[in-house]
């Protein structure tokens, strides 16, 4: 396998032959009720209780959609709000995903400066050295905050180098007041995240960065839904990876995510979440598989990858 994250990436699109990845985002009140009626899991305010749901549940969806896709975007924060339990949880399927053969990407959003942000960077993709901690490992990736410039940025960067791993900073969000800060224009009329993709340009093109398939380690996070300007960003930096969310739910159509590809298909991952990992509530998989809510995961990740598929035809 290639310790070049960008190389690793190159690689795991061409095999699963699409940029679909799935982003889990465990909330227990919608987890089957397969799950959440067993006599050990069944009560969503006992915390053990409710974390081997959500861990049974990741793990199942994880073994489901490996064979189709070349990564999957974990968010820690649905696994935070059960505290240490949530973390310890959250790292095991960590494994899990390493086990299975996909990429990782740790949806954190950190961001600091100076030993703050190193001190960040050694928790969320430095493998622990640590006594007690030897079978845990860290995500491929991870997603971090770029408000504080490129001094909140190198520090993630330096060490996902020296771990073979990758780092995707957050530059255009999808939300709908995202524009009100993120579009702000200065004087020049240049917008606030064409600043920030500029500094994370700068940073990602830097020759220790960039991989063999002449893909850089160092990407950026732009929303499916963002305005379609934000297009040019692909053409402006050919050498970054760019993870595109809001594919599904959010309202993302394949057209808005693709045009952060390359013209082969590559440089970009396309996030959907809970159009996926709760297919099983819609009527259209309850329909076709009944109760089998794994193959309504199955099915709806599929159709997915056939219709980004389509659309890059």
């Amino acid at each position: 396998m290639a310790s070049h994250f960008g190389d690793r990436l190159c690689q795991a699109v061409k095999k699963k032959s699409t940029p679909l990845i799935v982003g889990l985002d465990p909330v227990y009140s919608r987890l089957p009720q397969a799950i959440r009626a067993h006599s050990e899991m069944n009560d969503e305010f006992d915390v053990s209780a409710a974390v081997d749901a959500i861990f049974d549940y990741c793990r199942k969806v994880l073994r489901i959609v490996a064979p189709l896709v070349p990564a999957v975007k974990m968010n820690i924060a649905f696994f935070e709000k059960y505290l240490w339990e949530g973390v310890e949880c959250y790292y095991s399927l960590i494994s899990e995903a390493e086990a299975l053969g996909i990429e990782i990407i740790g949806d954190v959003k950190r961001g600091d400066i100076g030993h703050t942000a190193e001190a960040y960077a050694e928790a969320h993709l430095t493998n622990p050295e640590l006594t007690g901690l030897e079978d845990i490992i860290t995500p491929d990736a991870i997603t971090v905050n770029g408000f504080a410039g490129a001094d909140g940025i190198i520090p993630f960067a330096d060490a996902a180098n020296e771990q073979g791993k990758g780092v995707f900073v957050w530059v255009r969000a999808s939300n709908p007041s995202a524009g009100r800060l993120q579009d702000f224009q200065d004087a020049s009329g240049r917008k606030m995240y064409e600043q920030l993709a500029e500094i994370v340009g700068e940073i990602s093109s830097q020759d220790q960065r960039i991989g063999s398939a002449g893909y850089s380690n160092v990407g950026m996070v732009v929303g499916g839904t963002s305005p379609e300007e934000t297009a040019a960003l692909r053409q402006q930096y050919p050498k970054m990876w760019i993870l595109v969310p809001g594919f599904g739910s959010q309202g993302a159509g394949p057209a808005d995510c693709l045009r952060f590809c390359n013209s082969d298909g590559l440089g970009a991952l396309i996030s959907a979440s809970r159009s996926i990992i709760y297919a099983y509530e819609k009527a259209e998989y309850k329909a076709e598989h009944g109760d089998n809510w794994e193959k309504c995961i199955e099915q709806a990740a599929i159709n997915a990858k056939m219709d980004l598929s389509r659309a890059m035809v």
